[in-house]
């Protein structure tokens, strides 16, 4: 599956994307739009309502006009690239489709919203994925995609940026006995959080790490091969939304049960501007913030007070787990320097 690189999908499920409302989905639901994975076939499974299909399909247009589904993003951001995926649906994907945006104000109603156009109206081929760029620096909350006249959208990426308002969220029981009131996540990708490189991540793709709310499976997380028998360790990289000072850090080890690491460590760097590459380098001036400690199957680990031996500021953290294995989640809880 294609993607881009550096770039996170804003209207992904496991963002807090969703489908508002449409026109029709009669033969599939709107709410398939923004689930993982490019969606599956089953040839012999049909409804009450006609073939199955794992994506938005509105019936056969009788009258004039053309379907259109709303949908809010997991996180407001600036948008880069969309795929508009057709993947299963050849006689009946859209010849065409184009994509508005808006930026909705908390509480305000998307009725009142000033659509921007996006993608113009573009030519879609059926089975694909139909890849677009993007070009406006206005951050957006929604997306309205449309398609020309009817027809069946597999998956819809809204690929780009986050911009995060840095809005303290609610705590539950577990962090609020670990975190201060006003202080964030600075490593969650609803805040900018990005994770840049890793020594591996061959069963869980690094950015799972920083996703919100916990994972609900073990394909939830990261997770790296394992070690056979090559000395050393892995590792992953993370950006901050920005820079700041932590005051507690949680490892979250869910659903990883005969496959968490044995032991992590966390280090933290002020580095601002500084490339990948050099930030990856041994020699990189690294603190300790969390000494190798021993980790638990399927639990929540938080530190705080005083098994922090650093706290920065920091722009970024090297996550090190030994010598392998999954992590779920990865919170970095703290105030912006």
């Amino acid at each position: 599956m294609s993607s881009f690189v550096n770039l996170i999908d804003l209207a992904s499920e496991g963002l807090g994307g969703r489908a508002l409302e449409c026109t029709d989905d009669f033969f599939a639901s709107m709410d398939n739009l923004v689930k993982p994975g490019r969606g599956i076939f089953d040839p012999d499974r049909y409804t009450e309502r006609g073939k199955w299909m794992d994506g938005w399909e509105s019936r056969r247009k009788r009258v004039p006009g053309h379907d259109h589904c709303t949908l809010a993003l997991g996180a407001p951001g600036v948008i880069r690239a969309l795929d508009v995926d057709t993947n299963h649906f050849l006689g009946n994907h859209p010849p065409f489709a184009s994509l508005e945006a808006a930026h909705v104000a908390p509480g305000a109603s998307v009725e009142t919203a000033e659509w921007v156009e996006v993608l113009p109206q573009s030519p879609l081929r059926p089975g694909s994925q139909n890849l677009f760029t993007a070009h406006d620096e206005r951050t957006f909350t929604h997306v309205r995609l449309h398609i020309y006249p009817d027809g069946g959208v597999a998956r819809l990426r809204v690929w780009g940026e986050v911009r995060p308002t840095f809005e303290a969220p609610a705590l539950d029981e577990a962090t609020a006995a670990h975190v201060k009131a006003g202080e964030v996540d600075l490593a969650a990708v609803s805040n900018g959080g990005k994770a840049l490189a890793c020594s591996d991540a061959f069963f869980g793709p690094m950015d799972n790490l920083l996703l919100p709310g916990r994972s609900t499976y073990m394909g939830g997380g990261w997770e790296t091969r394992r070690k056979r028998p090559a000395p050393g360790n892995d590792w992953i990289l993370v950006r901050l939304g920005a820079p700041g000072t932590l005051s507690a850090l949680e490892l979250d080890t869910g659903h990883f049960k005969g496959n968490f690491p044995d032991r992590a460590a966390v280090r933290g760097i002020h580095a601002p501007g500084v490339p990948v590459t050099e930030l990856v380098r041994p020699e990189a001036a690294f603190e300790t913030v969390l000494e190798p400690v021993a980790l638990a199957a399927d639990e929540r680990h938080f530190f705080s007070g005083d098994a922090l031996a650093a706290r920065g500021p920091f722009t970024h953290l090297r996550v090190d787990v030994y010598p392998d294995g999954g992590i779920a989640r990865l919170r970095a809880w703290g105030r912006r320097a």
